[in-house]
């Protein structure tokens, strides 16, 4: 098993003690051969394991994630794990409107914005129209009137993500991700589940004559859309399960519906290192047209001649 130690936790581990990066290498050997020695983190898609300080010398208790795929394995976060006595104590505190209510929570949204991060300096360097197609991030007030409306309380995750971007206005009806799928504004959001919702009641309605067999489930009420077919197409897309934290695929007409078994994170990261390694891309090919990101599987034949496909 391939084992990786992300980058980016480089600096961290050096400020945490100067036994910590050695600490983390003995880690990354032991999950050679155990991959899955670690425990779900709370953050969907993440395992964590506990490394005792003093095992190493300078380097304190510590927690680290790490995702598991099928032949490999990466090192995504490594932090220090405070004391019990010196834990402060947030008993009967209200949490922070807005913001994330416990250390899962926190490491599931730094995630999330470090691979959307990725995702836009490429578009900022190679597809700038693309890039000023998304817009601004949405406010703390914005998205607690969404959940409000729906009744259904926007995950960590998403939440990290809107506030960078809320949606995607597209170039020429197409967004950023792959199939030229767009993230949607929070409007869109709220008017596609109420549309779903609705759909659901009607099958409900329905399904209250039919055989348990024979029931249709079109929505469910913990399931977030994320992502439409199109800027103005919101046929089909992917939704977040707020339950589970795992993206489904949905269906105005609940054609193809199916658990894509994989995250918000896992998505969004999979689409960077498509857009950083395209000759490695198997989910799609990305491409350009005139500074505009085009995905291959929806390429307008019309415009096969000038669309550049990315190599690297």
């Amino acid at each position: 098993m391939n084992v990786e130690i992300h980058p980016d936790i480089g600096d961290t581990a050096a400020r945490l003690g100067a036994g910590v990066p050695y600490a983390l290498k003995v880690l990354a050997g032991r999950l050679a051969d155990e991959p899955d020695l670690g425990q779900p983190s709370g953050v969907p898609g993440v395992l964590s394991v506990a490394i005792s300080g003093a095992t190493f010398e300078d380097c304190p208790d510590l927690m680290v994630g790490y995702i598991r795929e099928l032949d490999r394995v990466e090192i995504r976060y490594v932090n220090a794990v405070a004391p019990a006595e010196h834990a402060p104590d947030t008993e009967g505190r209200p949490e922070s409107a807005g913001q994330p209510n416990s250390a899962v929570e926190v490491i599931s949204a730094r995630l999330v914005t470090e691979a959307w991060r990725r995702i836009t300096r490429w578009l900022e360097y190679h597809a700038p129209a693309s890039k000023a197609a998304l817009r601004a991030g949405a406010d703390a007030a914005a998205i607690a009137v969404l959940e409000q409306e729906l009744g259904l309380e926007v995950p960590a995750d998403v939440r990290a993500l809107w506030v960078l971007t809320a949606g995607d206005d597209g170039v020429n009806g197409a967004g950023c991700l792959p199939g030229n799928q767009a993230l949607m504004s929070l409007e869109a959001v709220a008017s596609v589940y109420v549309q779903q919702m609705d759909s659901q009641a009607h099958q409900d309605t329905l399904n209250a004559g039919r055989p348990e067999y024979d029931q249709t489930t079109v929505w469910k009420s913990s399931w977030l859309p994320v992502v439409s077919y199109g800027v103005t197409d919101r046929t089909s897309g992917l939704y977040l399960d707020t339950s589970s934290g795992s993206l489904g695929r949905w269906s105005r007409y609940n054609e193809g519906q199916d658990d894509e078994d994989e995250t918000l994170l896992t998505y969004l990261e999979d689409v960077a290192d498509m857009l950083e390694s395209p000759d490695l891309a198997t989910r799609d090919k990305p491409g350009l047209i005139d500074g505009v990101l085009v995905w291959g599987s929806r390429l307008d034949p019309a415009q096969e001649d000038r669309w550049q496909p990315l190599t690297g």
